[in-house]
């Protein structure tokens, strides 16, 4: 379990959101959490399923993105604590 002040969970928190919402697609807000598998993952999907389907799969993985940048925006800080940082949830 990592200790994090309210002050860093709150930064950490907007960081992760804004990410999410702005460079979802390539999943930025997943490395800046620790989740390097879903964050190449969300990069991989985005690049080089993007050329093969013509953009789709970058829009899906933006969708994605700004989905989560906007749960993570509006979960406390001690939701967001337990969820993502203590439970580690990749997805959603």
């Amino acid at each position: 379990m990592t200790t994090l002040s309210d002050a860093e969970l709150s930064n950490k928190k907007l960081a992760v959101g804004l990410t999410g919402i702005f460079l979802g697609a390539f999943g930025v807000h997943k490395f800046i959490l620790g989740y390097t598998k879903a964050g190449i993952i969300m990069l991989v999907v985005s690049l080089a399923g993007g050329v093969v389907t013509c953009g789709i799969a970058s829009f899906v993985m933006g969708v994605i993105g700004l989905i989560e940048g906007i749960l993570y925006l509006t979960k406390t800080n001690e939701e967001f604590q337990v969820t993502y940082i203590d439970a580690v949830k990749d997805w959603f």
